[in-house]
């Protein structure tokens, strides 16, 4: 197996992360159905091997050897933890698969790291490249490939209209098969060498982690993303600016471990998670789009700074917020054990918070991290999932129902020869006719025989 994994150094990782779907057997008695996917990954690791001074076996990883008993998860894990760039070879089976989406979303997570901590947040690191292993519409294509917007004509027209798939199957297109195998190496290459991702958590339970994206075609879900924050012209007394911008939405508590806004780290977090669209705003400065929710909009996240608490305006806004239920909004409360001055004030801070949220009980009420603060970005990232999945499934079992138009056709009843409508008659809708009442007669006591 190529780019085997947890046997030493830097130089056992692997190099890139190819991600497909697996293709079913129509048949019982047919080879494997993912030979050509191998063929085309020996290929690609062949001239990624030619273009770098990788060691044997260390240039591509895939899980075509893996076996039951083998740590399957862990060995993914792992993989996704420490390799340098991710591929995934695009198929409409590809955007339907769990794990394929469970790989990109924990590949991604990486990347949303490094994008945080770079001071060039107009460029958001990525560290994908994708691969066409048969050509997939633009339109079915879920938000988080569409975003990418790879321009797949550059390794060859032949390539973009027939994949890899079509190129490796057809002798007339070998030329054309080796030329894009070896463009996409060479673009391997160029990310891994300018990208450089640090690694993730290699132990991670992968069974946990969610999909990247939904199923193709259907249209993002709308998430609304608040933040009840402090400026650096709003701080209480004695507090540092150092965490603090001339906005709300500039709050970065977990500075200087990161030096990223959370609110743009939160909307990179949740726009990998699934397929969902999301609108950022400052609670203070626009609290109708939290409040006016009856019946609710849509799911919400509310990032809230305990430090903003101090100020009476906004401890009102989360009395109006929690004056009525509204758990479809799930509150997540930054900490940061690294501050001094939170941990001198944790006590009083916290106490504040356990006020604006004491009508969350319980997760019925809607879901909120402890009053303590999540103590470290990665505490964060972590929790935001949850957070998602709770302010969702609130959102579905209190969001408007709307039935079709039209008055509907009359109530079934039970008549003797089964469920029917029956017929109008003189009685009203749904009267039997005393023919019907003469079959179930003869239905219930008489025989022809």
């Amino acid at each position: 197996m190529q780019g085997s994994v947890g046997a030493g150094g830097d130089e056992q990782k692997p190099y890139f992360f190819l991600s497909y779907a697996h293709t079913p057997k129509s048949d019982p008695k047919e080879r494997n159905p993912n030979l050509w996917v191998e063929r085309f990954f020996r290929d690609l690791c062949a001239h990624v091997m030619q273009l770098t001074s990788l060691p044997a076996g260390s240039a591509g990883f895939m899980d075509q050897q893996m076996q039951p008993g083998e740590g399957w998860q862990e060995r993914l894990s792992e993989a996704l933890a420490f390799c340098k760039v991710f591929v995934p070879l695009y198929s409409p089976r590809y955007f339907l698969s769990e794990q394929c989406g469970r790989e990109w979303f924990a590949f991604s997570s990486r990347a949303a790291a490094q994008t945080r901590n770079s001071h060039n947040n107009s460029n958001p690191v990525t560290g994908i490249v994708p691969a066409l292993w048969v050509p997939v519409p633009t339109r079915q294509l879920p938000q988080p490939a569409e975003r990418l917007q790879f321009n797949h004509a550059t390794f060859g027209d032949e390539y973009a209209d027939e994949g890899f798939y079509g190129l490796i199957k057809l002798n007339y297109l070998r030329d054309q098969y080796e030329r894009a195998v070896y463009q996409l190496a060479k673009r391997i290459v160029s990310v891994a060498q300018q990208i450089r991702l640090e690694p993730g958590d290699p132990h991670q339970d992968y069974a946990k982690v969610p999909a990247a994206f939904g199923p193709a075609g259907e249209p993002a879900r709308e998430l609304e993303v608040s933040v009840l924050a402090c400026s650096r012209a709003t701080l209480p007394t004695g507090r540092s600016p150092d965490c603090y911008g001339s906005e709300a939405l500039d709050w970065n508590p977990y500075h200087p471990a990161s030096s990223r806004p959370l609110a743009d780290h939160t909307v990179d977090v949740v726009r990998g998670l699934d397929e969902y669209t999301v609108h950022l705003s400052d609670f203070e400065a626009e609290p109708q789009r939290l409040l006016d929710s009856d019946p609710p909009g849509g799911p919400g996240l509310l990032l809230l700074d305990r430090w903003a608490l101090d100020a009476r305006s906004r401890r009102d806004l989360m009395t109006r917020l929690c004056a009525t239920p509204r758990p479809w909004i799930s509150v997540l409360v930054p900490g940061n054990e690294a501050d001094p001055q939170t941990r001198e004030r944790d006590e009083e801070l916290s106490r504040q918070t356990d006020a604006a949220l004491a009508t969350r009980v319980d997760e019925s009420d809607g879901h909120r991290t402890p009053s303590a603060g999540l103590p470290t970005l990665e505490a964060f990232s972590k929790a935001i999932p949850g957070a998602v999945k709770a302010a969702v499934r609130h959102y579905e079992a209190n969001a408007p129902t709307y039935p079709p138009p039209g008055s509907g056709g009359p109530m079934p009843r039970v008549l003797p020869r089964g469920i029917g409508y029956g017929v109008s008659g003189p009685g009203g809708r749904g009267q039997s006719t005393d023919q019907d009442k003469n079959n179930g007669d003869k239905a219930e006591g008489s025989s022809d025989d």
